[in-house]
């Protein structure tokens, strides 16, 4: 079977997003296909996050359409997005601070939770199943991101970089079809960079988890991505290979200003 004859993890669909007078996204189409990993790029407030936020659930849209998998998500509520498939990281770390690392990747684990209060009073039959399931899953993780000294530790005590990776454990706990990547590897240094980039190819081949992330770092972007959406002022004004958005006139001028006509 070929890519193009393949359902897309996600696809947008001219969606639009409005707040008042002010267009934050303008008719954008995008599409991942399983196996992909796909940036989308664009200067500040080009409407990135505002995208990840429509494709996520957190906001509707104002038009247009979100598929996930062929599914219509019109009217669904974020956590149904999540039950669908959909796991996210946040720009701004979202974690709970007091608790330890192995705490934050249960709260994962939530959405597959099905039993009823007083079945997990009882705590037997299937919430003792699934305690057990989740807490596996939950080592898994810590092996693959290589963070076992710190399973018992508070987030608090963590380094920067190394609360990105309990982040990053977080949205995989869920276990996604599709990982929503927001500036995963902003303020980290080097070494650090180059860990969640060798994590995020490990996690499309062998979880077979489709990636889309913002990010602003290029040289992530031109190493990761096998295609790239380019936006600017809530349009999307290229897509296509690394090397082909990075020699498009277009996407210089949004990044450089009339200085790109020159280079």
């Amino acid at each position: 079977m070929t890519q193009d004859s393949m359902t897309p993890v996600l696809e947008a669909r001219g969606i639009s997003k409005r707040f008042g007078g002010v267009t934050a996204v303008n008719n954008v189409s995008l599409k991942v296909m399983p196996g992909e990993i796909v940036s989308l790029i664009g200067p500040n407030g080009a409407g990135k996050t505002t995208t990840f936020n429509l494709v996520s659930g957190v906001l509707p849209p104002t038009q247009g359409q979100i598929l996930f998998e062929g599914r219509d998500t019109a009217g669904l509520k974020p956590s149904e997005f999540a039950r669908l498939g959909i796991g996210r990281t946040f720009q701004n770390l979202a974690l709970f601070r007091h608790g330890t690392v192995v705490e934050n990747l249960l709260v994962g684990r939530h959405i597959h939770f099905r039993y009823s209060v007083l079945e997990s009073l009882l705590f037997w039959g299937r919430p003792r199943r699934d305690e057990i399931a989740a807490r596996e899953k939950v080592e898994q993780i810590i092996e693959f991101l290589e963070i076992e000294e710190l399973r018992d530790k508070s987030v608090s005590q963590l380094a920067y970089g190394q609360q990105k990776r309990v982040e990053l454990g977080r949205a995989l706990a869920c276990e996604p079809k599709l990982l929503l990547l927001d500036e995963i590897v902003a303020g980290m240094n080097r070494e650090e960079k180059e860990d969640i980039a060798r994590f995020t190819l490990d996690i499309r081949d062998e979880f077979g988890v489709a990636v889309l992330m913002i990010e602003h770092d290029m040289q992530v972007v031109m190493d990761l991505s096998d295609r790239v959406y380019v936006l600017d002022f809530g349009s999307k004004i290229a897509e296509g290979t690394p090397a082909e958005v990075a020699a498009d006139p277009v996407v210089l001028r949004a990044y450089l200003g009339e200085e790109a006509e020159h280079v």
